[in-house]
């Protein structure tokens, strides 16, 4: 399974960001945008929660395996597997999303002074910091679950063979 990586997400943010902003002038052009819903900040923060508690718990459960402790539960090693796969599709997903309200939100900083927009203009930059918490929370499950480095696949370490 490969890594999750920054350059990509950022990736994904900026060019969401970018288009939705071009979107949001078109749109104000022809009529009204679209609102920022009250929920999407709400829903990007509950899956940031989920995904800290699972690498939490999996953190206590592995660090309980090497402490060798009596009561110790193992971690499923497919469980782990989805968790990550769980993880990195979120935090392409929160990229994606959170760079879409962030473009909105750039655009709505122009009009401030009218309460509506000012108040999606809030709610999309709380869309914008919760997403990047989902991405954080998605980086910390994955470097919780990584394996350790092997040494033979790493040619270290390993004696030559007569």
């Amino acid at each position: 399974m490969r890594e999750l990586r920054i350059r990509l997400l950022a990736g994904v943010f900026i060019v969401a960001g970018v288009l939705s902003w071009a979107g949001a002038r078109l749109w104000n052009a022809v009529g009204t945008l679209p609102s920022v819903p009250l929920a999407a900040p709400i829903v990007l923060a509950v899956i940031a929660v989920i995904l800290l508690a699972t690498a939490l718990s999996i953190r206590a459960r592995l660090k309980a395996q090497r402490e060798r402790r009596p009561e110790a539960k193992g971690v499923d090693p497919l469980m782990a597997a989805r968790a990550v796969v769980f993880g990195q599709s979120s935090a392409l997903v929160a990229a994606l999303v959170a760079g879409m309200y962030g473009g909105a939100g750039v655009f709505l900083l122009e009009s401030l002074d009218i309460p509506a927009r000012r108040d999606q203009a809030i709610y999309a930059g709380f869309s914008v910091v919760a997403g990047i918490g989902v991405i954080a929370a998605a980086i910390f499950l994955e470097r919780v679950c990584k394996l350790p480095e092997d040494d033979e696949h790493n040619g270290a370490g390993t004696a030559p063979t007569t």
